[in-house]
């Protein structure tokens, strides 16, 4: 690991939590890790924040890259792809972060005989906490999987999925942040009605969300379970939660995941 280059082309947020991430876990020294992006701004962060190898173009990245990384927005990918398909390598591995770029769809793009990864993390990544889907195409065999899986886990959890599942990511892990901080947002307005500083709202929302989910994921417990151990018998909880279902908080959830799910299969 050590010795092979990471390439980078794009260099905004979510580059910078993987690169992080590697840094940080110490998977890779900086010296070999090269990125472009044509935003001078976001070139100038990376080159500070991370001490990584700014290239001149998307070409000179590609080229010197063992492992490339394509963190661009979708739209742009197909012209990011005819601009750099010459400058790689037939032995790079080439892992895509865009939405909506199917495996097919990258394969066509940079021609036959490519060996490429696609995979949705999330904004979680940003604090360490991502949760990446992943799949390959034939081209990649169980060692390139599992190193670019280990890079990946740098900043969270990453698991294989097939590809029929991924625009399932983009609706489960990939676009959820949002729900959940809307739902913080909620809480914490409603504890601010009831009297509790806007600041101090927010933290006790986040946390409580940030215990919950670790207690699902380390516990086992089913969530029905673990929301039974919270509802008393004529407390409080279970009035709160009848309210919820009154509402149709389930329904709203799902309906907006398969909205998300439909979007995620049109890109």
């Amino acid at each position: 690991m050590r010795d092979r280059v990471i390439g980078f082309i794009g260099l905004g947020n979510m580059a910078s939590a993987i690169i992080g991430g590697m840094l940080q876990k110490k998977m890779v020294e900086a010296q070999h890790i090269i990125g472009y992006d044509v935003s001078e701004a976001a070139r100038k962060n990376a080159e500070e924040k991370f001490g990584i190898l700014v290239a001149l173009d998307n070409e000179e990245a590609a080229a010197k890259a063992d492992i490339l990384f394509l963190a661009v927005k979708p739209i742009f990918m197909a012209e990011v792809i005819s601009g750099i398909k010459e400058a790689v390598k037939p032995e790079t591995v080439i892992v895509s972060i865009a939405a909506g770029r199917t495996l097919g769809f990258l394969g066509e793009a940079f021609g036959s005989g490519h060996k490429i990864v696609r995979c949705m993390p999330n904004t979680p990544a940003l604090v360490l906490e991502g949760c990446t889907g992943v799949c390959a195409n034939e081209n990649v065999n169980e060692e390139e999987l599992a190193t670019v899986l280990e890079l990946l886990k740098s900043f969270g959890k990453a698991s294989v999925v097939p590809e029929r599942l991924m625009d399932v990511v983009v609706g489960v892990s990939g676009s959820s942040p949002a729900y959940v901080f809307m739902f913080i947002e909620a809480m914490a307005d409603a504890a601010v009605a009831a009297g509790m500083p806007r600041k101090q709202s927010y933290e006790f929302a986040a946390q409580a969300v940030l215990g919950s989910a670790k207690m699902v994921l380390e516990t086992g417990m089913h969530p029905g379970e673990l929301k039974d151990m919270v509802c008393s018998p004529g407390g409080t909880t279970i009035e709160a939660v009848k309210v919820l279902e009154q509402k149709g908080l389930r329904g709203a959830v799902m309906s907006a995941m398969e909205a998300c799910i439909e979007k995620s299969k049109n890109l």
